[in-house]
């Protein structure tokens, strides 16, 4: 019986020549992943072992959520970090200045690659099945365990074959897609399973809609999601990833435990409305909705074609009076490459803040959070309640160009209607 991308993957790092579904296995992993929230508590369970870390190369720390810090216990939790980092000599610690958000930094510095066994005391850890690579969150003691012993278990799970058809409209992007797909099966729709993307539908997938769609795996309950490597991941690595790595691809005869089809010649742009990203509606039939605030940023829409594409709807255009419109580029490079785009001067003029790298708003901590009654539509991940501030808040989860036009009309718009 053959085996789909992720088995294989297990199966080779835990030194088996074949896994099924249900199996408990115990891998070796290639990256173990924490940032400023989790890895303080991880550093405490390691402390406990009373063992070496088990590479200074495979760990990786990024401290960005409450970066730069926004008050005397995040900072306390930074520094915890930054001594640990110091005390193991771990090579690939960011500090403020050369860190960025986790999930966007990775991929652009090349420490994720096809085939990789990747864990996270973060949940959108699997950002990078975009590379072709088993990414997936854990806890915070399972980090600190594996930087000890520099493997973890699993259990192995079923997948879905989410086969994609056709291509991609104008003003359609990845996160339209990934929406669509949690509309269609729901937040649980897809609980400890894999979601395997494929189909002739991949090509016309930017490394930036893969990275998004990957990303929010997670909100459909999957334990990972995973693309096959193609000419587009070759293209995006090339320069990048500078180790060894082996490449997979499923088998022609692997099982899965469902079959979604999604035609992209039929998608349009697609908010998620709160408290749910299953909430799904086609943006031009959602009632006329005013906001208080747009977020165009996050691990799932930070990157620098999500920053092209907001600033392309706001070029010679301002931000709606009532509106504050938050721009977070995802890394200090995204940062940089938008500042020599222009997209920067553009965002300023239309009347936008542009913020350092952080997670920031995403999860509620800093840099625009939302009081009693005030709607956000943002490019973020999640819109549960409370998420982004006040439990009688609310958030609509978009890509950029729709976030972007939102924030121009000062409610939730498609960018036909700011373009026309």
């Amino acid at each position: 019986m053959g085996m789909t991308m992720t088995e294989k993957i297990l199966a080779r790092n835990a030194g088996l020549a074949a896994v099924e579904p249900g199996q408990l296995i115990k891998c070796k992993v290639d990256l173990v992943l924490g940032n400023d929230i989790t890895s303080p508590p991880a550093i405490k369970e390691f402390n406990k072992i009373g063992r070496p870390i088990f590479d200074r190369e495979k760990i990786v720390l990024v401290p960005d959520h409450f970066t730069p810090n926004k008050d005397i216990k995040s900072a306390e939790m930074a520094k915890t970090v930054r001594e640990f980092a110091k005390q193991h000599e771990i090579v690939n610690y960011f500090e403020v200045g050369r860190m960025g958000i986790e999930h966007v930094l990775l991929p652009e510095v090349g420490l994720v690659a096809p085939g990789d066994v990747i864990i996270g005391a973060d949940s959108h850890t699997c950002t990078y099945g975009a590379v072709g690579a088993f990414a997936t969150g854990v806890g915070s003691t399972d980090m600190g365990a594996a930087m000890a012993t520099g493997d973890t278990w699993f259990k192995v799970p079923s997948a879905i074959k989410v086969e994609l058809t056709g291509v991609l409209p104008k003003w359609v992007t990845g996160k339209d897609v990934i929406l669509t797909l949690i509309g269609m099966i729901g937040v649980d729709g897809a609980r400890y399973q894999s979601l395997e993307f494929t189909g002739e539908g991949l090509a016309s997938l930017t490394m930036t809609d893969r990275l998004t769609i990957a990303n929010m795996a997670i909100e459909a309950g999957a334990k990972n999601g995973i693309f096959p490597v193609d000419a587009v991941t070759r293209a995006y690595i090339k320069g990048r990833v500078s180790k060894s790595f082996e490449e997979v691809e499923a088998d022609a005869d692997a099982v899965y435990a469902q079959v979604v089809t999604i035609d992209l010649n039929q998608l349009v742009p697609v908010v998620a409305l709160p408290h749910l990203p299953e909430n799904v509606r086609k943006v031009a039939e959602v009632p006329e909705t005013t906001i208080d605030q747009v977020i165009i940023g996050s691990c799932t829409n930070g990157r620098i074609e999500d920053l092209e594409q907001a600033a392309q709807i706001m070029a010679g255009r301002s931000v709606h009076p009532v509106v504050r419109a938050i721009i977070i580029p995802g890394s200090q490079g995204v940062y940089l490459e938008a500042m020599q785009r222009g997209f920067i001067e553009t965002f300023i003029k239309a009347g936008a803040v542009v913020s350092t790298p952080t997670c920031g708003p995403c999860l509620g901590g800093h840099m625009g959070i939302l009081a009693a009654g005030e709607r956000a539509v943002a490019t973020t991940n999640r819109n549960f309640r409370g998420r982004m501030g006040h439990v009688d808040s609310e958030v609509y989860l978009s890509g950029p160009y729709v976030a972007a036009a939102s924030a121009v009309l000062g409610r939730i718009a498609t960018p036909e209607e700011v373009l026309a």
